[in-house]
């Protein structure tokens, strides 16, 4: 018999100030780098206030991590030091491995009635990957399969498995899996896990249950953090619910971890700070 998870932790996200200005609330990523491995980070940067997001985040550096952003609104315009540019909009999703070394900008633009929503994951990588070379994933909505499942509840499979469908982000070091689950009024939901990986549930609208009790509500800005196990459960509550669910292997590294660079060691931070004064930070062309 599978074992379901249960929750360890219920985290609530916190406001904060990134970038050159942006009001965000961090779900996780203050002071537990091992906390939540393989993933660092993650910002909520859902907001109806311009003048809260407009400033962006303009050049700025990462190695040795991966950043994943995800729109629900609006749109977000981005170039980096590999020639890359573009914009991703709503149900898109970026997927850019630092890996040895990349400076890019993002800046956020609202959508007409002025509100933006979507979200930052930060990965980490191993240390035997840290200085791979850089790569960037666009992936445009029409790119991410919706799964129907017969429990009411509707799946975009951005990265992972459900029900025999795949999703378009796949070869990613640490096996991560990242879905947008939705459930109707009163429907579930209910996935298998590999019971040593990390396993996260943040929810962006109404309350979603996961325990068959319906004792332990989690609610919209709300982050759950599972114990092992071989597959979450999900329930809604009478009104429609939404989820991102995360999941990954984890690495097990110390962690080394100043501002956007992520490494093993104090040294290696020392060097990717020196490298980046002293022009020589990007290593591929």
């Amino acid at each position: 018999m599978e074992t379901t998870r249960k929750i360890h932790r219920v985290i609530n996200s916190k406001p904060t100030l990134e970038g050159a200005g942006v009001h965000l609330n961090r779900v996780f990523g203050f002071h537990e780098p091992q906390g939540f491995d393989p993933f660092l980070l993650l910002d909520d940067f859902r907001s109806d206030v311009p003048e809260n997001f407009l400033k962006g985040f303009p050049w700025h550096p990462h190695r040795g991590i991966e950043t994943i952003t995800y729109i629900l609104s609006g749109t977000v315009e981005h170039a980096d030091s590999l020639g890359n540019s573009g914009v991703i909009g709503p149900g898109d999703v970026q997927w850019m491995t630092a890996g040895s070394g990349i400076i890019h900008q993002e800046m956020p633009k609202g959508d007409p009635a002025g509100k933006m929503g979507g979200f930052q994951l930060w990965a980490n990588l191993p240390a035997t990957n840290k200085m791979m070379e850089p790569r960037y994933r666009e992936v445009k909505s029409v790119q991410i399969a919706l799964v129907h499942a017969k429990s009411g509840a509707s799946i975009r499979v951005s990265c992972g498995e459900v029900e025999g469908t795949i999703g378009p982000v796949r070869d990613i070091i640490t096996d991560p899996e990242y879905l947008d689950v939705t459930l109707s009024p009163g429907a579930e939901f209910s996935h298998p896990t590999s019971n040593d990986h990390t396993v996260l549930a943040y929810v962006i609208e109404g309350q979603v249950y996961f325990d068959a009790e319906k004792k332990t509500p989690v609610s919209n800005g709300e982050l759950a953090q599972f114990e092992a196990g071989e597959k979450v459960v999900a329930f809604a509550s009478d009104v429609t619910a939404r989820f991102l669910f995360l999941s990954g292997k984890p690495i097990g590294e110390p962690v080394a971890w100043y501002g956007p660079i992520v490494m093993n060691t104090q040294r290696e931070l020392q060097i990717a700070f020196e490298e980046y004064s002293n022009g020589t930070f990007i290593k591929h062309k």
